[in-house]
């Protein structure tokens, strides 16, 4: 990956929606390469550099991060929160991508700072539509804070 491309960090431990996923964002020919990681440790040694992705450029940031909050080891909203806290980070687009529809999960990703909140709808042409306009909206509209 050189430092022109623009890609996607998925946060996402169940292999079911990380296929689901990956072929939604190819069916509505979302290009962009996409990086997925399998829990919440992983994901904050990705974002931080360090550990397994210590060689990672600390400087190419993700064009989205979809981060699910069911996840071992470190849930997503220990991620989110760990984002948030750091300045190198903190502007990181995520959006929040899971199944749970808790109010508590809601207002927690909303308070700790997630740009947007999307249920996983089981339909799949739904669940395509909903990444179609996620595409579009922080793929191509969005104005990212890091060039």
């Amino acid at each position: 990956m050189n430092t022109s491309d623009k890609y996607i960090l998925l946060i996402e431990d169940n292999p079911d929606d990380e296929a689901l996923t990956l072929r939604a964002l190819k069916k509505n020919n979302i290009s962009n390469a996409v990086h997925v990681v399998r829990d919440g440790v992983e994901a904050l040694d990705f974002l931080f550099c360090r550990n397994a992705y210590a060689d990672r450029d600390p400087g190419h940031h993700p064009q989205l991060v979809l981060l699910d909050l069911k996840l071992p080891r470190l849930d997503g909203l220990e991620v989110l929160k760990a984002v948030r806290e750091n300045e190198k980070t903190r502007c990181q687009p995520v959006v929040i991508l899971t199944t749970s529809n808790e109010d508590k999960d809601i207002i927690g990703s909303y308070e700790l700072g997630a740009n947007s909140y999307i249920r996983k709808p089981v339909d799949f042409d739904q669940f395509m539509e909903a990444v179609r306009q996620l595409g579009l909206y922080w793929l191509v509209l969005n104005e990212q804070p890091y060039k």
